[in-house]
């Protein structure tokens, strides 16, 4: 590919690969903020292509760059980073921090590689399958969905499903998506729209570990955060990776398919990957205390899940995530039409715009497996300043990350309120993750069914007779069942150690 050497667009490409990093570790500041932002820059690039690979080196690569604080500080830098908080971070707590990135932006780079290539070669057929899917396959799936919750509240089940139950009832919070009617939103035109997910995940995980922190000690050495070791290499995350090539291909798999789904997006792809993981893992009751199949399935899921949204929306014009849907604008301005077509080969043998862009995604992996290497060593440097410094610091970027949603002071008191929610919660070891997670999905949860029921004028039979149900729902019980079970299995063990 020629073209893709001409110097206007190598220069974009990088510097939106690094805008990328930047954008992503940087709690608060998410892909979709980044991609609005060099959107209207791009226009103004003599060579179109160039456009092109700003705006997916941005998409691509704040996704990984998301997990370098969520690693580092138990901080998401990205919606999609939740899950990296969980084996990732507790990686690092035992000096393996290095691996764990290490594997992260290995298998960011994998997953993305095997994202595109089911793009460009099953990318038609996924998505008329997704088209299939009315509301009540996208209920059951968000079931599916919150069913994992029971997969990352680790020993503290009840807790977890007891989180999860808040995060749905936090979900109903402001206008009714059905029929406009306000929900305890006490007179406060603020949270008309509904609780606003970063100010509250920077709550959650930011504050509330900076609290947490606090809470340890007055003196300045108690605050002081874990040294990063990087110890662990590149190559010594490949040899760890190549042990997993099912996971990876599964993980992927499923954030893909993910991902094509419209409204999905990569946050619940990696979710989904992390559910799947752990169940068919041998050591699955080990998750969370930093199991290298744990930072594996997230991070391979939600690379996946990026290209993924991009089956619909190039064939049906449909967007995947809000990323997409900024993204599908810009193409159409550069004359890049969707529709079932889009992937035909031009009449001429010559190379399509759609494959010129394919070309871009699938290179934007092994330039970000580069780049992402200087990305982590710069933030490992950030990290040796003294920890009240660092705290300042990451205080600061949780305030401007919280207030630059929607320049709302309100959102800072948002921010507040689920930070001392999370360092609740982390003192009485209840897990945070179940909450977030069933907050992302409650809405979904709500609206299809719903909408599925006035569709069907109030009968549940649709939800119980789709082809899809017997497949998310079963999978769902089995999922909860399994879990149960291993739980009372443990817990008997512990008991009459001589039984085993």
């Amino acid at each position: 590919m020629s073209e893709l050497l001409d110097i206007w667009v190598i220069v974009p490409w990088m510097l939106g690969i690094l805008f990328g990093l930047f954008v992503g570790s940087t709690p608060g500041l998410t892909a979709t903020m980044a991609v609005a932002l060099v959107v209207p820059v791009s226009f103004y690039l003599p060579n179109p292509l160039g456009g092109i690979a700003l705006i997916l080196g941005v998409s691509f690569t704040a996704i990984f760059a998301g997990d370098l604080p969520a690693t580092f500080l138990k901080i998401p830098g990205t919606p999609a980073s939740a899950a990296a908080t969980l084996d990732a971070h507790a990686m690092h707590r035992r000096d393996q921090g290095g691996l764990a990135i290490h594997l992260n932006l290995l298998c960011s780079c994998l997953g993305g590689v095997i994202g595109v290539a089911i793009l460009a070669l099953t990318g038609p057929v996924i998505a008329r399958w997704s088209l299939r899917m009315d509301s009540p396959e996208y209920f059951w799936l968000a079931v599916a969905g919150i069913s994992i919750s029971a997969v990352v509240s680790g020993k503290n089940l009840l807790a977890g499903l007891m989180a999860a139950t808040l995060g749905l009832f936090l979900s109903t919070i402001g206008l009714d998506t059905i029929n406009g009617a306000r929900r305890m939103t006490f007179g406060l035109p603020e949270i008309q729209d509904g609780i606003q997910l970063i100010p509250m995940m920077i709550g959650l995980f930011g504050l509330a570990e900076i609290l947490s922190r606090l809470q340890s000690g007055s003196d300045a050495t108690a605050s002081k955060w874990k040294p990063v070791v990087l110890s662990g290499s590149l190559v010594q995350a490949f040899r760890t990776a190549i042990r997993f090539p099912g996971l990876i291909l599964r993980s992927s798999g499923l954030g893909c398919l993910v991902g094509a789904l419209p409204g999905a997006g990569a946050d619940i792809g990696a979710w989904v990957g992390y559910g799947a993981a752990r169940r068919f893992s041998r050591r699955g009751d080990h998750f969370g205390e930093g199991e290298v199949e744990g930072v594996i399935a997230p991070t391979s899921a939600n690379n996946a899940a990026v290209a993924g949204a991009w089956i619909p929306a190039l064939v049906f014009g449909i967007p995947g995530d809000a990323v997409t849907a900024i993204v599908l604008g810009a193409l159409i301005m550069y004359d890049i039409q969707p529709g079932p077509r889009i992937f035909d080969v031009p009449a001429d043998g010559g190379v399509s715009r759609v494959q010129s862009l394919l070309w871009i995604a699938g290179w934007t992996q092994f330039l970000l497996l580069g780049l992402g290497l200087v990305g982590i060593r710069c933030f490992a440097l950030i990290l040796r300043l003294p920890g009240r410094v660092l705290e300042a610091l990451i205080l600061m970027f949780c305030i401007v990350g919280a207030y630059a949603i929607r320049n709302s002071v309100f959102d800072l008191w948002v921010m507040g309120i689920f930070g001392l929610a999370g360092w609740f919660m982390n003192s009485k070891n209840i897990p945070v993750a179940p909450l977030l997670l069933g907050f992302i999905l409650g809405d979904t949860v709500e609206k299809e069914l719903r909408s599925g029921l006035i569709a069907s004028s109030g009968q549940f039979t649709p939800f119980l007779t789709s082809p899809f149900f017997l497949i998310l729902a079963s999978g769902a019980v089995l999922s909860g069942v399994l879990t149960v079970l291993r739980r009372l299995k443990k817990s008997r063990r512990a008991v009459h150690p001589d039984e085993s």
